[in-house]
């Protein structure tokens, strides 16, 4: 199993997260317990950096939407950032960057083709 969940609070009210490796049928489960050992109070703000996260599949998405339910009927939320170009794919092909606060790493090149 390759992942890594590295859960940080930062204060009352702030947590910042630092996950790696791969998240698929095999990882997701250790993600989902890592996650729901959260205090989750009202008004919580939690923060997950995706920066390392090099593979996910649906299995991994279906951990985050049920951790977003959970922040958000808190009253809290919930922000993914470091999202690689490809990781941020799947979210917008599920719809999901419409829902959730997702921050994406990398940039679009655009090529200039004059010279």
């Amino acid at each position: 199993m390759n992942i890594s969940v590295e859960l940080q609070k930062v204060d009352e009210l702030h947590i910042k997260g630092l996950i790696g490796g791969e998240i698929d049928a095999f990882t997701a489960p250790m993600l989902r317990e890592k996650l729901a050992e959260l205090n989750l109070q009202k008004d919580l703000h939690v923060e997950l950096n995706l920066t390392d996260v090099s593979y996910m599949d649906s299995t991994g998405l279906g951990v985050f939407v049920g951790f977003y339910k959970t922040v958000n009927a808190a009253n809290g939320h919930m922000e993914l950032t470091g999202l690689s170009s490809r990781l941020k794919r799947l979210f917008d092909i599920t719809g999901l960057v419409e829902i959730m606060d997702i921050q994406a790493t990398d940039k679009e090149v655009k090529i200039d083709e004059t010279v």
